[in-house]
Formats: C-alpha cells, structure tokens, sequence
C-alpha cells in the first residue's frame, strides 16, 4: 500500500501500518547512501589514523579542547550536533576492554567533565554518551577507541541530513572549539 503523497523525488511511500510486525504509524525515509559506509571495512592502521595524528597537530588545527595525561577530547568533525566531543586515548586501541584502567578511566573523567562544560557553555536538555565497538557497531573508525558526548536539545532532530544530506548546525567548529577549551580550564 502506497501514501496518498509521494517523497520529495515522486516515488511512492510505504505505508508503515502495513509493514511486518506492530504497526507504529512512522513513514520510512531511506538511505541507500549510507550503504557505502556499511559495506567499507577498511580501517586506518596507527600510520593513517586521524585520532593518532590528532596529538601531533595544534590544539586548533585538529579541534582539540584539551589534552590529558592518557587520553585527550576533541571535536567531531562530522558532528551530529554543534559540541558533538569525542574523548579518545592517545595510545592507538580499539576496544575499551583492551585500554589499560588509566585510559578507561581518564577517558570516563573526560566524558563527565565535557558534560559539565557543554552545560555551561551551550546549555543542553540532555546528552547521548556512547562507545560504538567495532564498525558493526556503527564505529566510523573503529581502529581507534573513542567516546562520543554529544549534546542534545529538544526539538534538534529533523530530516535535514536525510532528505538535503545537510546538517544544521549553528556555529562554525572553530568558535565550538575555542568556546569548550576556554570553559574547559575551569574544571
């Protein structure tokens, strides 16, 4: 069964009250684009890996707002939300359960603190704290253990980045950048 009103690009929609299982009423919007990312399986070995190269740039050049003595925090360059930190250790490893408890637990004492000055900086309602292990996972660079914190605001998800491949995101990384370091040096 077909929506009364096609998708942007004149194809019909499925209805998704008739789809298998419950129905619950959403209409889906596909990404045959993401497919790309699913079937890559390569991933950067320590020579060519941008979390590694990270340390050896300026605080600016690669967007790092602050530097530990095991692990470090750093801007996502393809944020899903403006503030969107990863905190990662410097040493190249791939799953949490292979990083020393120094590493675990400096990388958790990041994430809490990158909280504490996102709130003060940008003011959210909430966050999504997460570990994706392995590209299976959604991992982008599974090679490299790192902690997404990213701050969430009511109303912030729309269909921007589906349907326009755009997101919108209100400062530029720069400014995101120098705004959390400087908040950063009070906790």
């Amino acid at each position: 069964m077909t929506q009364e009103f096609p998708d942007p690009i004149g194809r019909p929609v499925e209805d998704a009250a008739q789809l298998a299982g419950v129905p619950d009423h959403f209409q889906r919007l596909w990404t045959p684009h993401r497919m790309a990312y699913v079937n890559d399986h390569t991933q950067p070995g320590q020579d060519d890996c941008p979390f590694c190269a990270a340390p050896r740039l300026s605080d600016e050049e690669a967007l790092i707002v602050h530097r530990g003595e095991h692990a470090f925090v750093l801007l996502n360059l393809y944020p899903y939300n403006s503030g969107h930190l990863l905190a990662c250790p410097y040493r190249h490893v791939s799953l949490l359960d292979e990083a020393t408890d120094d590493e675990a637990i400096e990388i958790t004492r990041l994430a809490r603190t990158a909280m504490r000055v996102l709130r003060e900086v940008s003011h959210p309602d909430g966050f999504n704290l997460g570990i994706n292990q392995g590209a299976v996972a959604g991992a982008g660079i599974a090679a490299h253990l790192h902690q997404h914190v990213v701050p969430r605001w009511n109303g912030d998800a729309n269909f921007f980045p589906i349907i326009a491949q755009t997101k919108a995101l209100p400062y530029l990384l720069g400014q995101t950048r120098q705004d959390i370091a400087d908040a950063w040096r009070k906790y």
